[in-house]
């Protein structure tokens, strides 16, 4: 692997606070390369029509974002349960500069980390020493860069127990090791942090944090050794085999892991995003092109010591198609084989968000996170049996594969790239799935249903459907039953002949992202037309930037750009991460609410900020508990060993002795809790290392 800083064109390219590092090592500077997505389809079609009645969806599962009882999976009718429910009370923080190596969060809230990288989760897991950091310690440890997160709270109890997940998506090398370390064992290390964690957590009671129980039955570490079983029509294909499997029906390991989701039956399920920064390929085929899989070294190197990582080598050719798919785990059964669902299609995932429609069918959403790419739909064969675990289980391995088409309803010439509002006060129109498999069957000319599966990319473009700017989060709100999609940014939107900018995709050269609203026609999620809206339209409006908040004033909304994951809270308020800051502004990341209903609607208001070079990932709100959590990773990213930029979570002084723990960041889970965090007084629980909880009490809280 080349030095870290050979590996950074997009160095002065970059807006806001975004890192060239994290370009280089999560997406594979994927600006700088050529755009996958060359094809010919129709981009958008603009038609001067009447603005379309957006009808509120109906049958919305109460999955997503809501803690659900570790016994039992919520019921899909149980939407109208939580219409009624309060969202947490703050006021909002000023945005922070991004060189500020704090975690900040509004007055009246603390914070505390629950679990941080290296942290034990077994009896038998040794403690944390960055310097002496090896293969066997990491894979009893917490791994690095956690994204996607899910809290599952045991209700059926006195509510103190719960089950986390989360995902780890990618490393960085040069600050999570000392220089003395060969590069080899950093590597080593580097694809045991990797993966997946499953881990029990305790509390004394609704006023105090959680914390990690080392001894909980479930606790399970997913590994780069870990098999996977393939599911679905392309298990077993030609396209998947190779000299490890050669009946092409399992796989090991999962990479580039993204967001995610808690599927009604109380399952898990994540997303492989940017797999092809692991591969070296022949980077020739239309497939490998399609995909970002070139024939320079990986961005990680891991191809000088496993075979399997450099698609060259004879009986691999297939390796990088093993990856690219939604993976589901059981998390109360740790011997049970994690699954990677071929029905749902290859792309690089941003994650999956499952309902269940009025008919039972399962219905997933899901975005294809590369700039022009397109969003998805997964609709089961099966349908949703309450209680029915191992049917449950086989609902996203059969069903039909849809891709999304957007129509605008205002003339082309409204939509002049700006981000100017149309004359009719909105930007709206209405929407097709087109089919790429149904009823078991290719509806793709010339593909047959494992290439569909396979090369999905491929097929979505021989249909026409609309070419997006970046979908990361799709998720379904709980109490409207309306799907909101997060499209980050895309800076070349209009530029040098690509796809100009449409009514759903309404700025060139896009560095703040948008929110769209998608309401299934006749509330039907198994239907194939939509109606939709965008919600906002992202960027700071005191720096002058074209905005909008569906015309909640833009004087009095906090400034947001790239929005990346969201989340709901009980009232049906979306909650959006982001990563990035409004173009050309350092601020922090943060984390947000949006309200969507009423007389507020559009009001965006910030609720956290966090430290230095970090990204906010995985937000979920329990308001039951007044309490949010988020994922932070990679805080401290520019950094290096001896030149650390972040101390976060623990904050302590190298000199600090009695700390214990190295001054250097650690990509960490926490909780954002009303209040200090204690209870009558007693000290925090001590941590699986034998640290306090460092909570941080109100003294961060910044007003505007």
């Amino acid at each position: 692997m080349a030095p870290l800083r050979e590996l950074l064109p997009m160095a002065g390219h970059v807006r806001g606070k975004r890192s060239p590092v994290t370009c280089a090592l999560k997406c594979d500077n994927a600006c700088s390369k050529a755009i996958c997505n060359t094809s010919s389809n129709s981009y958008f079609r603009d038609i001067v029509g009447t603005q379309l009645t957006r009808r509120a969806a109906l049958g919305a599962s109460a999955a997503g974002a809501l803690a659900i009882a570790v016994t039992t999976a919520p019921s899909p009718s149980a939407s109208s349960a939580t219409a009624k429910g309060k969202s947490l009370a703050f006021k909002a923080i000023d945005p922070v500069h991004h060189e500020i190596d704090e975690f900040v969060v509004p007055n009246g809230y603390s914070w505390h980390p629950i679990v941080r990288w290296g942290d034990a989760l077994f009896p038998d897991s040794e403690p944390f020493d960055p310097e002496n950091q090896s293969v066997k310690k990491q894979r009893r440890q917490f791994g690095y860069n956690n994204d996607f997160l899910e809290i599952q709270v045991d209700r059926s109890g006195d509510g103190n127990r719960a089950l986390l997940f989360a995902n780890h998506e990618y490393s960085n090398d040069a600050i999570m090791y000392p220089d003395s370390m060969d590069e080899k064992t950093k590597r080593a290390i580097s694809r045991e942090a990797h993966g997946l964690t499953v881990v029990e957590l305790e509390r004394r009671n609704a006023k105090t944090p959680w914390a990690v129980d080392v001894n909980g039955a479930n606790n399970r570490r997913f590994l780069i050794g870990t098999e996977y079983e393939f599911t679905g029509p392309a298990a077993g294909s030609d396209l998947l085999r190779t000299r490890d499997y050669p009946k092409g029906d399992k796989v090991q390991g999962t990479l580039g892991n993204c967001s995610g989701g808690l599927t009604p039956w109380g399952t898990l399920v994540s997303g492989e995003e940017n797999f092809n920064s692991y591969f070296r390929a022949q980077g020739k085929s239309e497939a490998d092109k399609r995909y970002g899989l070139t024939n320079d070294a990986s961005a990680y190197g891991w191809e000088d010591d496993l075979q399997r990582f450099d698609t060259n080598k004879s009986g691999y050719g297939n390796e990088a198609n093993r990856f690219g798919w939604i993976v589901e785990v059981d998390p109360r059964d740790p011997e049970s084989t994690p699954l990677k669902h071929t029905s749902l299609g290859r792309f690089k995932h941003e994650g999956a968000n499952i309902t269940i429609a009025e008919s039972g069918h399962a219905v997933a959403y899901m975005g294809d996170d590369e700039k022009f790419d397109y969003l998805y739909k997964f609709v089961s064969k099966g349908k949703y049996i309450e209680g029915d675990l191992p049917h449950n289980l086989t609902l996203l391995s059969e069903g039909d594969l849809f891709v999304a088409k957007f129509t605008g309803n205002s003339p082309k010439s409204e939509i002049d790239g700006s981000g100017a509002v149309p004359a009719d006060g909105e930007f709206d129109g209405s929407g097709q799935w087109l089919p790429l498999i149904t009823d078991g069957k290719s509806q793709v000319s010339g593909m047959a249903i494992d290439e569909v599966l396979v090369n999905t990319r491929l097929a979505a473009d021989k249909v026409g459907p609309t070419k997006m700017d970046r979908c990361e989060d799709v998720e379904p709100n709980p109490v409207n039953g309306k799907i909101y999609v997060a499209c980050t940014n895309n800076s070349d939107r209009g530029t040098d002949g690509k796809a100009a900018a449409d009514e759903a995709n309404p700025r060139t050269e896009n560095r703040d992202g948008h929110i769209v609203e998608l309401t299934e026609r006749g509330g039907d999620h198994t239907g194939t037309e939509f109606d939709w809206s965008l919600l906002m339209v992202c960027g700071d409006p005191k720096q002058g930037d074209k905005t909008y908040f569906s015309g909640f004033p833009v004087d009095q909304v906090s400034p947001i750009s790239c929005p990346d994951n969201v989340t709901f809270d009980s009232a049906g308020n979306l909650w959006i991460s982001t990563d990035g800051a409004p173009d050309g502004i350092g601020y922090c990341d943060g984390l947000f609410k949006v309200t969507i209903e009423g007389k507020q609607r559009g009001r965006v208001e910030q609720f956290l900020s966090v430290p230095r070079e970090g990204e906010v990932c995985g937000p979920l709100i329990h308001d039951d508990d007044k309490s949010a959590f988020v994922a932070v990773q990679h805080p401290g990213e520019d950094g290096s060993w001896a030149n650390q930029h972040s101390q976060f979570p623990d904050f302590v002084d190298a000199t600090d002795v009695d700390a214990g723990v190295a001054a250097m960041p650690r990509p960490s889970v926490v909780q954002v809790l009303r209040g200090k965090g204690k209870d009558n007084g007693k000290p925090p629980k001590k941590d699986s290392n034998g640290n306090n909880g460092n909570g941080r009490g109100n003294g961060n809280g910044r007003d505007n």
